[in-house]
């Protein structure tokens, strides 16, 4: 029995696109693939991570591994890992660099048609590539485009509903400036583009730029569903105890101040809520514009009204 399989079996999830005829790589049209996937220090998600995700890859996706500092038994799994055919390149860093230099690292050196990253807290829909390769294919439109890793509780039809729209090919997303870091797919054009990411530059920031350049972002809809391993709700979670958020704590959560599940749980809701209320124009996340929506942002953590 896996560690997942120990968790739970409460949360078992339909998917919510199947791979088709029409998601797979078509004779003469470059549909490359290459995913980053940085590692850390919690050897279980690592394993679980990897495992899902190489299980969604086909010939035409790799897998470029980032290792981040010196826990034996992370290292160990990650390794443990190598010799499958859809790793294409490893990196063994001794300090956390975090994101920009593994995701520069693999920009810079990548040629496939798309990039995406894939976190090593998450379990990424086993459709997720496909069936997002195949809305960037009919949507040339398309930037940044990805799973989404909320639960359908979260899910407020006036806040989204809104934000929802049909593209060539059937295709729908709930439209955003951004997208979350982990279990997207972007266009290689944008980077020609944009660039790399600058010093200081979030991911978040630099899709808005690319949005700002007219390409379109957004979370696929039906969602593709993104298992956050580090939210509180999941069954697969290994955040069961105050003691463990003060162990592991996640990046956002020592960002936002929580310091109790409760909290932790709480920000997860109100971000997802956040999300779907966010005004997809990227000109409202630059300026004065930017700085009354932020305003706002605060207002809603401290009230929850939207």
């Amino acid at each position: 029995m896996s560690w997942l399989d120990s968790r739970s079996d409460a949360h078992q999830r339909k998917r919510v696109v199947d791979p088709s005829d029409d998601a797979r790589p078509s004779s003469g049209v470059d549909d490359s693939i290459d995913i980053l996937m940085i590692t850390y220090r919690w050897p279980q998600y690592a394993s679980a991570a990897l495992e899902r995700l190489l299980a969604t890859c086909d010939d035409s996706m790799k897998v470029w591994l980032w290792h981040n500092g010196h826990d034996t038994e992370t290292l160990g799994v990650v390794r443990s890992f190598l010799d499958h055919p859809a790793i294409g390149h490893f990196h063994h860093s001794p300090e956390n660099k975090k994101l920009r230099e593994p995701t520069n690292w693999m920009w810079s050196r990548s040629a496939a048609a798309y990039v995406a990253k894939v976190d090593d807290d998450c379990l990424v829909d086993p459709a997720w590539a496909t069936t997002l390769r195949a809305a960037h294919r009919d949507n040339p439109v398309f930037g940044a485009i990805g799973s989404w890793r909320f639960y359908d509780e979260d899910f407020d039809p006036q806040l989204a509903e809104r934000k929802i729209a049909r593209f060539n090919g059937g295709h729908q997303l709930m439209m955003n400036a951004w997208v979350q870091g982990s279990g997207y797919l972007m266009k290689r054009r944008c980077i020609e583009e944009q660039g790399l990411l600058a010093p200081e530059q979030s991911f978040t920031a630099y899709c808005i730029e690319v949005a700002h350049r007219g390409y379109q972002n957004g979370w696929y809809f039906p969602f593709l569903h993104e298992e956050h391993l580090d939210d509180p709700r999941s069954p697969y979670t290994g955040l069961c105890t105050d003691a463990d958020l003060f162990d592991r704590m996640p990046l956002s959560a020592r960002a936002t101040g929580v310091r109790t599940l409760a909290e932790w749980e709480t920000h997860m809701r109100l971000q997802a809520r956040t999300l779907q209320a966010a005004n997809p124009d990227p000109r409202y996340h630059r300026g004065w514009r930017k700085k009354i929506s932020n305003a706002r942002k605060r207002f809603w953590r401290r009230t929850g009204e939207f």
